[in-house]
């Protein structure tokens, strides 16, 4: 069967359950007026009953699987997704058989831009800047298409200049781009010279990962507080730019300390904890609550969920840090240069390539020391190419690519 035809037949299914779904709200209409309503979960199960979301699971694990290894590029990756939104059954089946990144080599679902990349080669995105609106937006590919249309979109970022600091504030969707959006994943935020910045990811980044002291927990009326904030800020990085005291010629020298992720995963056999979903947004958990009678919910808030923590957040031994890979003056050219492997054509102070700083107690092999892990840099008016891969993540590098607009007069 092709993919068309499964489409056509999956677009009929859909349409009875929409009318299977009719029945099912006359039903819980009806038990309402009784003076029970039924469990949002039970509605949903009634919902997915239908000839699609009761297929063998061994037929649809390989229907599933040939619509995987069919689709490997966008935008015909997008059937995957599609695959996905079928129902519980069909999406919990995609999700077993799509891998992540680090396994793959590719970005399906929104939770994989939070999940390391591949260990053998470096994911390619460009960024594209919009000066006149302070917006930064994260593209899959190795260079903008001609028509602008078919780039694949993975993060989107709003730049604000506050008195004292900057903050970029990091979203999936670029239409709606603020703290207050359920598509908030994280953000940057400068200190007042722009020499040090802060990054924090609005869900832990694995379970467990902040501390019981950080976790003042405390509840808040739901007419409060609006059911579109987001989780919380948990401190994951710190990135850090040298002064220029001497203001010597030269390109910025920087570090960052991944605290997320420790100096183990670069070792030999190491690993880095990664969230596999989304936790559940606030909006979400509002709909799941109980409801008495005459009274409104009342929502468990953490502290962290309305402020950011200047604690990082915990992991198991020492953080990863990542510095800046020292340029080698070029006679000929009379400028620094660095091997950019093509990917960078125009010179820039903001052109950067990171790899990992260890001390030799901390066994990391040479090969490793020497492995690019993030390069950014420039190759045309507001263009400017990303390249990253294991051990960090893509919002983690778009974090720290975005860190590199703000303007630094004491490190150049």
């Amino acid at each position: 069967m092709s993919f068309k035809s499964l489409v056509r037949e999956l677009r009929d299914g859909i349409g009875s359950m929409s009318r299977r779904g009719g029945g099912a709200m006359e039903g819980m209409m009806t038990a309402h007026s009784r003076g029970c309503a039924p469990h949002p979960q039970e509605l949903e199960e009634q919902q997915q009953q239908g000839r699609w979301a009761n297929l063998p699971p061994e037929l649809l694990l390989d229907v599933i699987q040939r619509v995987e290894a069919s689709e490997v590029a966008w935008p015909e990756r997008r059937h995957v997704l599609a695959c996905a939104a079928v129902c519980r059954s069909w999406r919990n089946i995609t999700k077993e058989v799509v891998r992540s990144p680090e396994q793959c080599g590719q970005i399906t679902f929104p939770f994989s831009l939070k999940q390391p990349g591949p260990r053998d080669h470096p994911i390619q995105c460009f960024i594209r800047r919009e000066r006149a609106t302070s917006t930064f937006c994260l593209y899959l590919g190795l260079t903008p298409s001609l028509q602008g249309q078919s780039d694949k979109l993975l993060l989107a970022a709003h730049k604000i200049r506050r008195a004292t600091s900057t903050n970029f504030v990091i979203s999936l969707n670029p239409d709606d781009i603020s703290r207050a959006s359920s598509t908030y994943i994280g953000k940057a935020r400068s200190n007042f010279l722009a020499t040090k910045f802060t990054v924090y990811d609005s869900e832990p980044p694995y379970d467990a990962a902040v501390s019981s002291s950080n976790r003042s927990n405390r509840r808040i009326h739901s007419r409060q507080v609006s059911p579109r904030v987001p989780a919380g800020n948990y401190n994951i990085a710190t990135i850090s730019y040298e002064l220029n005291i001497l203001r010597t010629r030269g390109p910025r020298r920087m570090q960052c300390m991944m605290h997320s992720i420790p100096i183990s995963s670069v070792q030999e056999g190491g690993s880095v904890p990664a969230p596999s979903s989304f936790i559940h947004s606030v909006d979400q958990r509002l709909s799941s609550l109980p409801v008495v009678k005459g009274k409104e919910p009342v929502i468990g808030f953490s502290s962290t969920s309305l402020n950011e923590s200047n604690a990082p957040v915990q992991i198991n031994g020492e953080p990863l840090i990542l510095k800046n890979k020292a340029p080698r003056w070029h006679e000929q050219l009379q400028c620094w240069c660095l091997n950019f492997r093509g990917r960078v054509t125009v010179a820039s102070v903001k052109n950067f390539q990171l790899v990992a700083a260890a001390d030799p107690s901390c066994h990391v092999s040479p090969a490793e020391q020497e492995k690019v892990i993030l390069q950014f840099g420039k190759i045309g008016k507001d263009i400017f190419t990303m390249d990253y891969q294991y051990p960090l993540s893509a919002f983690q590098a778009f974090a720290i690519c975005l860190t590199s607009f703000d303007t630094k007069p004491a490190c150049e």
